[in-house]
């Protein structure tokens, strides 16, 4: 199964460009790389609907990543982020929580589902704390990108979220954004 690619890149930039211009004024010192991501496969719960349902369905692939052995520090946790919750209607926001694993994904009670993040160009900068309010994805849509010269891509922004578990606070939470822009 592959990723929803319609419109999902261009519609996410328009909601960033349009919300919170003045967050990002005191970000500085933000580490912009162009870097070749590699097409990932991975293990997928979909969300579709309220932010507030998100912790469910990432529940759902928690319980399935135990029951598989897949522990994070060998295989990465991704978000592909579709739309920007705070700019469309509860029911339709979007996001794939996702595990790499090279392996077929057989049917489970779980509803995980394969598919593969493709290889990519992308503008990365790290997150550092709460992945509440990702202050570096704000960086590389209002700062970053308008000045770069660069295309937006044709997937959505996704995350990697560097650390997981239970004993990971807020404020040491880990995120790497990729931000796919055309070759």
């Amino acid at each position: 199964m592959s990723f929803d690619r319609s419109r999902a890149s261009a519609a996410c930039l328009q909601v960033l460009l349009d919300s919170n211009l003045g967050v990002i004024a005191g970000i500085q010192g933000v580490d912009v790389k162009l870097v070749e991501f590699p097409e990932t496969k991975v293990a997928v719960a979909e969300h579709r609907g309220p932010p507030a349902l998100e912790y469910q369905t990432s529940r759902r692939l928690i319980e399935w990543r135990i029951q598989n052995r897949l522990p994070p520090e060998a295989h990465a946790t991704f978000g592909v982020h579709y739309t920007n919750p705070d700019w469309v209607a509860a029911e339709e926001h979007k996001v794939d929580f996702c595990v790499s694993y090279e392996d077929s994904v057989v049917p489970n009670p779980q509803n995980i589902i394969k598919k593969v993040i493709p290889a990519n160009l992308c503008a990365t900068a790290r997150h550092h704390g709460s992945r509440v309010k990702n202050l570096a994805a704000l960086y590389l849509y209002k700062q970053w990108f308008p000045n770069s010269g660069r295309v937006i891509g044709d997937f959505p922004v996704f995350f990697h979220y560097v650390n997981v578990g239970p004993n990971v606070s807020g404020e040491e939470m880990i995120t790497d954004v990729y931000l796919p822009v055309a070759r």
